[in-house]
């Protein structure tokens, strides 16, 4: 094994990826696979593409059902881990939604649903993988999905909710890291710009020619880049990185 491998190896850990059925959550969680986790993937409505994805590359995964909104769910997911696993040590927490819709037209019923998954979602998940390494003596790592918007307000379109939800990710990222480091838990977020995913397929035209000149990359992400960034911030090698946002958006929030 070389010493690159060794560094972002992980091997004989378990890790968590919430809404990992497709997009960014699915690159990612082969991504953990072929990095030598075993995968735990868990959403509201299955995982089966990505589990077989995984175990066809020679890796192990299974999938659970839950809802990250529901306490109930989320505290029954993490028990089905630790008695089919044995232990949990890296949590990629990247279930999220987006509404673009103006303020004045957007329901309050709209507010509550992105940042009930969003942001209580991801605090569910986060405070029950928090506790079970801190029962276990596990020195975990837990992932928070961010985003650029949670530093910068995206144009053209409005998504006051959205925004709101990734600053408040970001910033409960800093308040868990700081809160947790005395038991060699880290938590980090990572913060994507544009990225070319199966949801964006459904983005207006318009919009996507919006961003082009605002990114100096001139290009959406690739989720495949995302990767290297999940990996590093899950390894032992990143022993030192605590309550860091990692940003990976082409320059967008440079300018």
């Amino acid at each position: 094994m070389s010493y690159l491998d060794t560094l972002f190896s992980l091997k004989g850990k378990v890790a968590l990826v919430t809404g990992g059925g497709r997009g960014i959550g699915q690159v990612v969680a082969l991504g953990l696979a072929k990095a030598g986790a075993e995968l735990v993937i868990v959403s509201r409505t299955g995982a089966d593409e990505t589990v077989k994805l995984i175990q066809n590359a020679g890796g192990r995964a299974y999938s659970l059902l839950a809802d990250v909104t529901i306490e109930k769910e989320v505290d029954a997911a993490l028990a089905q881990i630790v008695a089919k696993s044995g232990a949990l040590h890296i949590v990629f927490n990247n279930a999220g939604i987006c509404i673009h819709k103006d303020t004045l037209d957007a329901s309050i019923a709209e507010w509550r649903q992105v940042i009930d998954i969003n942001l209580t979602g991801e605090y569910l998940v986060a405070r029950a993988a928090g506790r079970l390494m801190i029962e276990k003596g596990i020195k975990g790592s837990i992932i928070n999905m961010a985003s650029m918007s949670g530093s910068i307000v995206n144009v053209p379109q409005w998504q006051a909710s959205y925004n709101a939800s990734k600053a408040g990710v970001i910033h409960m990222t800093r308040s868990l890291a700081a809160e947790w480091a005395q038991y060699g838990i880290r938590v980090n977020s990572l913060s994507p710009g544009y990225i070319a995913t199966p949801m964006s397929v459904d983005t207006p035209r318009e919009l996507k020619d919006a961003w082009m000149p605002l990114i100096p990359a001139r290009r959406m992400g690739d989720p495949e880049e995302l990767v290297g960034a999940v990996i590093y911030l899950a390894a032992d090698s990143s022993g030192y990185t605590n309550g860091s946002d990692l940003i990976v958006d082409g320059a967008y929030t440079c300018l």
